[in-house]
């Protein structure tokens, strides 16, 4: 089973993420968790690239076309292999982050990026998507408290968050079946809850 995890910068989808694997393990699954871009060597390399502030005349189809390396890679090497063992893979990031940052965030042509997004892809979807959603003030009021120290990516404007966060939206409405839109602002226990009743639902199917 695959599973991915959506959502603009300080929305808690990386603990969540890691919530659902802790209760996963506990129940004896066999897991294995990602993080986008990343999550192989060549991957990693890449990462660094798109994070780095130094790389600032970086054009946005440089961008997208990296992050769809980098994903094209681990598919291909880790994501695959690990679904055909049977594994829940678990996800920070997959496709619909491109699709919301680059597409609609950037302004790249939608057609576009989703073609390169079965490219990079091989058309490895996600059985499900927990949308983790926030406004981008509490985004900016969580980096604050946080004291968070910001990459490349994350500096980015307002306009363009408030687009991403639409982009997420107009793609939880395209694929209903596939997103779990989640009010971020909940407390983490009570988000955490929300996540495992749908889980607890799709874990009877896989295993039939």
């Amino acid at each position: 089973m695959f599973i991915t995890f959506e959502g603009i910068d300080c929305c808690g989808k990386t603990t969540q993420a890691k919530l659902l694997i802790e209760k996963l393990q506990s129940l004896n699954h066999s897991v294995l968790f990602l993080r986008e871009p990343g999550g192989t060597t060549i991957s990693e390399k890449i990462r660094e690239v798109l994070l780095d502030k130094k790389n600032l005349k970086m054009i946005q189809v440089t961008e997208l076309l990296l992050f769809s390396a980098s994903r094209a890679q681990l598919v291909s090497e880790v994501i695959k292999p690990s679904l055909t063992q049977n594994k829940i893979v678990i996800c920070d990031r997959y496709h619909d982050s491109t699709t919301a940052y680059q597409g609609y965030g950037r302004g790249l042509t939608l057609g576009a990026v989703k073609t390169i997004n079965r490219v990079a892809t091989t058309d490895v979807l996600p059985k499900k998507t927990f949308f983790i959603d926030i406004t981008v003030k509490e985004m900016y009021d969580r980096r604050t408290a946080n004291n968070q120290d910001i990459d490349r990516m994350e500096m980015s404007n307002e306009e363009f968050y408030n687009r991403v966060r639409n982009g997420y939206h107009e793609l939880a409405k395209e694929e209903p079946e596939r997103f779990v839109v989640i009010d971020g602002k909940q407390t983490i226990e009570a988000i955490h809850e929300e996540i495992w009743k749908m889980m607890e639902s799709l874990l009877p199917m896989e295993e039939t």
